[in-house]
């Protein structure tokens, strides 16, 4: 395919993309106004978060399968109509029950979105060439991220929060009917029988499991019946997935590839990245306007350089590796740069120079862009041509269970750090007040020694959870640092399919040559 063909054929994904990462982002800035008008808690704050990086997670690895077995363009334009069909139920919510299970909705139909893009682009264009294009995808990405909290902001300001639900729909119809009319691949449906069993399994494995993170320590302890009770449950829950899959001839993740040595240590990278990518679009909203006092809009704006860190890093190094088949030194570079501004954005307070905390983005987006593509890459790169769609979606699935994860703890331990401090300040100052701790406070409605401590509260609470992450870093560097860096193929998947249709006994074991 020429190269305009190729960007005609992606650009409906590149809208999909924009309309996955919208989902969050648009939402982010929003948050706390959200939480405060339908009086919900820090807890029902974080789930509003969780509950769609839950779907996102626990469906992703279903929709990489069906990918490799079924029509994607199909499947991509089923995961837009879930996503609107989710969004407007989200802008009609009266709780933050009923917001959170919308959520849900929309993370399932995003999961389709992170799984398939990348799939599909694999089906485009070869390993060599792939590193110039999913530049684009992290380009998408980094305008999807800067222009959610703008348009979240001013959508919050001017119209109110529900339009931020709304806002996406008129992108995703963009999107289906984009995807109709310029992306054709070749008619992929074979007969196969399909995990159900292990799908189910894994998805209340890891339900359990991130249902535990996100409540303990807030709705019962750690060491509790509640807590015992939901960690063997998600364990046996996963343990019988894993024994599905091993009896099933189509297995939900086939479990030859974790033999493979790139796979694991791209996984263990992805988590770190999941975390980063999660944490700091949640938690910085929350930091600039209950300890800085900003708008919405402001918020927004003052995320530009973590933005431009990301855009610059995957559309420069996406060049580059396409220009010298060479990621590893990108990938290490991408684990220093993360672990280096996780570390520095631990030193936040409520006093920090917003020129500090804009280097400090700048070097955590710069890291996530050198790392989020070209881990993908080096997956699509290694496994078999028939497990592309699965490897791909198991890379999003870890790095969609690192954010989720990351953000339940860290909110959590924020929850924590925020209530045990305003009650120590407030006594300290022999202030009483009779709204709960936990509660996500408006900081301009209060009287200013009770704003003063709660601003103080979450400028070293956030703080402290960037510190609790940045080791993570590390583990992302001693990941791609063991990485043995394979040759970039220099074929598509539509190339390698051609192939095989023309020839029924060449049989080739992955998708380089």
């Amino acid at each position: 395919m020429s190269h305009r063909a190729v960007l005609e054929a992606l650009s409906g994904l590149l809208l999909a993309m924009f309309v996955a990462i919208l989902s969050s982002t648009v939402v982010s800035t929003a948050l706390p106004r959200i939480i405060g008008d339908l009086g919900g808690s820090q807890s029902a704050y974080t789930w509003v978060v969780t509950s769609t990086l839950l779907a996102l997670t626990v469906t992703t690895p279903i929709w990489g399968k069906l990918s490799d077995l079924f029509d994607r363009k199909l499947l991509v334009q089923t995961g837009l109509v879930l996503y609107v069909g989710g969004s407007i139920l989200a802008g009609l919510s009266q709780s933050t029950s009923f917001l959170i299970a919308c959520r849900v909705v929309q993370g399932i139909g995003v999961g389709g979105l992170t799984a398939l893009v990348q799939v599909i682009l694999s089906d485009l264009v070869s390993p060599r060439e792939r590193g110039r294009y999913a530049g684009y995808l992290g380009a998408v990405f980094g305008v999807g991220t800067v222009a959610g909290p703008l348009i979240g902001g001013v959508v919050t300001d001017g119209l109110g929060w529900r339009w931020c639900f709304y806002i996406g729909v008129p992108f995703a119809v963009a999107a289906f009917a984009l995807l109709q009319k310029t992306l054709h691949l070749p008619r992929r449906r074979r007969e196969a029988k399909i995990d159900y069993a292990g799908a189910t399994l894994i998805a209340g494995g890891v339900s359990s499991l991130l249902i535990w993170v996100s409540l303990a320590g807030q709705q019962f302890d750690w060491v509790s019946w509640q807590s015992a009770v939901l960690v063997v449950l998600g364990v046996v829950l996963c343990v019988g997935a894993v024994l599905s899959m091993r009896r099933s001839p189509e297995p939900l993740i086939p479990l030859r590839l974790f033999a493979n040595r790139s796979v694991v240590l791209a996984v263990i990278a992805s988590i770190a990245v999941g975390i980063a990518i999660f944490g700091t679009t949640v938690f910085l909203s929350q930091y600039m306007q209950i300890a800085r006092g900003k708008s919405p809009t402001e918020s927004g704006l003052l995320t530009i350089p973590m933005v431009i860190g990301l855009f610059l890093a995957s559309t420069f190094i996406g060049r580059l590796v396409s220009r010298t088949g060479r990621y590893k030194r990108f990938l290490v570079l991408g684990a220093v740069l993360l672990t280096a501004g996780l570390g520095l954005m631990g030193t936040l307070d409520e006093t920090t120079s917003l020129v500090e905390l804009g280097v400090f983005m700048l070097l955590v987006g710069a890291g996530v862009g050198m790392l989020m593509q070209n881990l993908v890459l080096v997956v699509q790169n290694t496994v078999r041509y028939e497990d592309i769609g699965a490897g791909s979606s198991l890379v999003a699935f870890f790095r969609s269970l690192g954010g989720a994860i990351g953000v339940s703890v860290l909110g959590a331990l924020l929850a924590t750090h925020a209530s045990s401090t305003i009650t120590s300040g407030l006594a300290a100052q022999g202030l009483h007040t009779t709204a709960g701790a936990d509660q996500v406070p408006d900081v301009r409605s209060l009287p200013a020694p009770v704003a003063h401590v709660i601003e103080h509260a979450y400028g070293t609470g956030v703080g402290e959870i960037f510190l609790f992450a940045a080791p993570l870093g590390l583990v992302a560097l001693a990941a791609v640092a063991l990485l043995r860096e394979v040759p970039l193929g220099g074929k598509s998947g539509i190339d390698i399919a051609r192939e095989r249709a023309s020839e029924p006994t060449h049989h080739q074991e992955g998708a380089t040559p």
